[in-house]
């Protein structure tokens, strides 16, 4: 997939935060700080899921692979935008740009189908308690992060291979802290009107659609254990309100982005940080602070740690 002869364009310009020097120390130090805790908080929850033989069930075995995803798409952006914070001349070439782009939309297009499969994991869990052991079995589990890994290539590749042979002869400039694709074809020496278009209908449309469905899949779970038992509902609640938080400050983002990319909106670089760097960060503290068995595991591997090295 070359670029056509007609391009002369062989790196973008990142315009970044702000060209204050005094800001953009602060913006390296609260960043770095961010995307260390992200790294260190989701690699925490992978090892101790899988070293704790009391998280080896469904829930915690979704959980595990989202905190894989979300320091993988966290990675995809963060550590550039670090260190273009401490350069003057904020440049990323063509082909890192356009992997940039490929990554964070297949690993944003993956965490939204393991959301949805969470999801489900709740409503099994919630709604049929007796059966959630037969239902949520390893092959199904297995199927769920295949599927996701799946959607998440394709839904990348649909956009990729349109945008990856478009012309840029013109304007490098992009007005954000990394490459987004919105942005990106704007920039083409060629009129990309039904290319815009494409891309609300796979990013936007599919963001906006998982969104509703999970909310409707949230509502049904709490209309179900309502007419159950009054009791059981503030314990749905409690187990739920993580998840919906978490959906919410995930899709929220990316519909307002990606739903209407090419209206000119102030505060998009403020909701792409939160997408690609806070909500990586706050998943884990969520899910670990919410959850008194994965503290105790995360308790138990640390004593275990310590007994091990006081051994030596």
């Amino acid at each position: 997939m070359d670029l056509k002869n007609g391009s002369v364009v062989t790196e973008f310009i990142l315009l970044g935060f702000s060209e204050q020097w005094k800001l953009q120390i602060f913006f390296f130090v609260t960043f770095s700080l961010v995307y260390s805790a992200t790294v260190l908080g989701n690699t925490l929850i992978m090892v101790t899921v899988i070293s704790s033989s009391t998280l080896h069930s469904p829930m915690y075995f979704l959980l595990g692979n989202l905190s894989f995803f979300d320091l993988c798409l966290s990675t995809v952006t963060t550590p550039k935008m670090i260190t273009d914070l401490l350069t003057e001349h904020k440049a990323i070439s063509i082909w890192g740009c356009m992997a940039q782009m490929f990554f964070m939309h297949f690993f944003g297009g993956a965490e939204m189908t393991l959301l949805i499969a969470m999801a489900f994991d709740r409503y099994v869990a919630i709604c049929k308690p007796l059966h959630y052991g037969t239902i949520m079995s390893h092959r199904l589990l297995n199927g769920f992060v295949i599927l996701s890994w799946i959607i998440g290539f394709i839904h990348t590749m649909s956009q990729m291979v349109l945008t990856v042979n478009l012309p840029f002869c013109g304007p490098n400039v992009i007005d954000n802290i990394f490459c987004d694709l919105p942005l990106v074809i704007k920039l083409a020496c060629i009129e990309t009107y039904t290319l815009e278009l494409f891309v609300i209908s796979d990013s936007g449309l599919l963001s906006l659609i998982c969104f509703i469905l999970l909310l409707v899949s949230y509502t049904v779970i709490l209309v179900t254990v309502r007419q159950r038992s009054s009791g059981g509902l503030s314990k749905a609640l409690s187990t739920l309100s993580a998840h919906i938080i978490v959906v919410s400050l995930f899709f929220g983002p990316c519909i307002f982005i990606y739903a209407w990319p090419f209206s000119s909106f102030s505060g998009n670089k403020i909701l792409s940080v939160f997408y690609t760097a806070i909500t990586p960060l706050l998943n884990p503290i969520i899910y670990t602070l919410r959850n008194q068995k994965m503290q105790e595991a995360m308790r138990k591997l640390r004593f275990l740690h310590v007994s091990s090295t006081q051994n030596f």
